[in-house]
């Protein structure tokens, strides 16, 4: 009884915070949470006309997993999808955290203010400007090949084949991401206790002893959490760009599992089949988050998300 007075007394007490996070709660319940029974589609013969209830059972019900499992380019779009991910993942997380480190080594306050603000404008570019200047500084005459003509290199047309896709799309990737991405690194430097450097500084410890011994350890936690989330999203490329970067040439070898579902969702209208799919991909990157907060916990546990 005491507990629950104790629950009322705070939620009265809190009552303005819980007012500000009521709306947000509202709209995740009802975007998030209610549709999720429509998963229910994955293992029916889905009908719009009849709708989820409606629609009848799948004889047997996994019956759209073993078409998927079945299908002659299931492993290579798995490993493509793969691919894509665990390289992406690679490349990509760390440069935030490199470019928080620099930035926050950096003495000028405006100086610093500027590069923050110039880094964080590629993150607002629409991805279909972004991959229309890659198949423009791409192409024979475009600037990559100027680069690389400047260099004594051939031109190559980029676009043709998929030999140059991974450059492409990581490198944008990069770049479309390292300063927003940097943000939430660079509050975590913020509440460093200054203090330690004073105390460093009488020590003797140069530059990159700070790094190691007062910078590295302050942002560990958010570091680790960022890098749980991360690894969740190793299926989930970004099928967007992809979409976008593929032709004729390259169509085949560029294809993954959120390529494959758009094609057989929305193009083909098989909503049952690729609902299944993306449920596959769903289970699988929880299974990794799960996985990657297990490790965690085991390393270290105060740095896990549960």
């Amino acid at each position: 009884m005491n507990q629950k007075k104790s629950f009322w007394k705070q939620l009265v007490k809190q009552r303005t915070l819980c007012l500000m996070a009521l709306l947000p709660v509202i709209v995740i319940i009802i975007f998030k949470y209610v549709p999720m029974y429509g998963i229910l589609i994955a293992f029916k013969n889905y009908k719009a006309a009849k709708g989820v209830w409606g629609s009848a059972w799948l004889d047997p019900v996994y019956k759209n997993y073993a078409t998927f499992f079945k299908n002659v380019n299931c492993v290579h779009i798995i490993w493509n999808t793969l691919k894509i991910g665990v390289l992406t993942l690679l490349f990509t997380f760390p440069m935030p955290i490199i470019f928080a480190l620099l930035l926050n080594e950096l003495r000028g306050k405006y100086y610093k203010r500027v590069v923050q603000t110039i880094s964080y404008i590629p993150h607002f570019i629409s991805i279909v400007v972004v991959c229309s200047m890659l198949n423009g500084f791409g192409s024979t005459t475009g600037f990559f090949n100027d680069i690389r003509a400047f260099f004594g290199a051939a031109r190559v047309d980029m676009n043709n084949g998929s030999t140059y896709f991974l450059p492409l799309y990581i490198g944008s990737a990069i770049w479309q991401g390292v300063g927003w991405g940097s943000i939430i690194y660079l509050s975590a430097l913020s509440n460093v206790d200054t203090s330690l450097y004073d105390v460093a500084n009488i020590d003797g410890a140069n530059r990159w002893q700070k790094v190691k011994h007062i910078v590295f350890p302050s942002i560990l936690p958010t570091t680790t959490i960022m890098l749980i989330m991360n690894v969740g999203n190793v299926l989930n490329s970004d099928y967007t760009k992809i979409l976008l970067m593929q032709n004729s040439t390259n169509m085949s070898d560029l294809e993954t599992i959120a390529t494959f579902v758009y094609r057989q969702g929305i193009v083909e209208g098989k909503f049952s089949y690729s609902t299944a799919v993306n449920l596959f991909v769903s289970i699988i990157c929880f299974a990794l988050v799960f996985g990657a907060n297990m490790i965690t916990r085991r390393i270290d546990p105060e740095n896990s998300m549960w």
